[in-house]
């Protein structure tokens, strides 16, 4: 089985920074694109960034110049660094990984969440 376990939410002031972490875990045999997208109260998930097994990035514009996605192969896991918080990047944040198991075909797979505050 293979699972997705989110870590590094929690509360932060305006202005401050949070690193999300990812890992990956099970019976995998390969892992394409990571990412990271996010739900707030009341709104539809959305987009954060992605980031495809050959290093391909793409950001919502909300987050250019801000949010960093990467990812370590070695390891089965992606980041999103997050700079310069806004009270409005405060939501739920998902990381998602299309995966190819031993046992299983290719499947988008979530994570089950992390809050991140942003507040002073």
């Amino acid at each position: 089985q293979v699972q997705l376990v989110e870590s590094g939410g929690g509360l932060v002031q305006p202005g401050g920074s949070l690193r999300l972490s990812c890992a990956a875990s099970g019976s995998i045999f390969s892992i394409n694109t990571m990412g990271w997208y996010r739900q707030a109260p009341g709104k539809a998930r959305e987009l954060v960034a992605t980031i495809t097994k050959g290093g391909s990035r793409k950001y919502a514009d909300y987050g250019k110049g801000r949010f960093t996605i990467s990812r370590d192969g070695a390891k089965n896991t992606v980041y999103l660094q997050m700079n310069s918080l806004m009270p409005e990047d405060t939501a739920v944040y998902y990381c998602n990984a299309e995966i190819r198991g031993y046992w299983s075909a290719r499947a988008v797979y979530w994570g089950q969440g992390t809050q991140v505050t942003v507040s002073s």
